[in-house]
């Protein structure tokens, strides 16, 4: 697995929202983030990054500058960009979805999602002080399972016929930690460094 100095967390660029609509143009990225609506367009959580590149000041600030969703470009120091990463809060509740994307495939099962990952959790867990984070992964995709297990995620449950990948319905499966369990995992340093 990758060290967490190798990979950091910055604010979004209008090249990285490019590069982001380049992967989703890729069948199989698309399908491991949320698939493709029936125009067949990739599907995008928070903004949508083949129209983003070229926006206004005032509908990027709308996208990337809201209280209420962190979207983060995941750079490797050897790499460059490799990803994304958007944090959901849900103040009320103290609760924050986390959502990872590793965009270049070659670069796919390196460790890079877990240890961006793990720095999202700092942030939802450390500098946004919320009680539970938790994660919607489509059934299919077993890497990103292993990932949120391997991280102390625990399973808390199924949604049914959520994803559409291939002609089928697929379930997702939510996987969530408490800001106790993080805690736990980082003074034993089960978490990535």
């Amino acid at each position: 697995m990758t060290t967490r100095t190798q990979v950091r967390l910055q604010p979004v660029s209008r090249e990285d929202v490019e590069r982001v609509a380049q992967w989703l143009d890729d069948p199989d990225v698309a399908t491991s983030w949320y698939g493709r609506d029936e125009a067949g367009a990739p599907i995008h959580i928070g903004y949508q990054p083949h129209k983003m590149a070229d926006a206004p000041p005032e509908d990027w600030a709308e996208a990337f500058l809201s209280p209420n969703r962190r979207v983060l470009s995941v750079y490797t120091s050897d790499e460059g960009h490799v990803g994304e990463v958007q944090i959901e809060l849900e103040e009320p509740l103290r609760n924050a979805q986390v959502f990872v994307l590793i965009g270049r495939k070659d670069l796919w099962h390196r460790g890079f999602g877990g240890t961006a990952l793990a720095h999202a959790l700092d942030i939802i867990f450390g500098e946004l002080n919320m009680h539970r984070a938790w994660a919607d992964v489509p059934e299919y995709n077993k890497p990103a399972l292993i990932m949120c297990e391997q991280l102390g995620f625990a399973l808390e449950g199924r949604l049914r016929g959520t994803r559409f990948k291939d002609g089928h319905w697929y379930d997702s499966v939510v996987m969530g930690m408490l800001a106790e369990e993080y805690t736990r995992r980082k003074a034993s340093g089960r978490v990535p460094k």
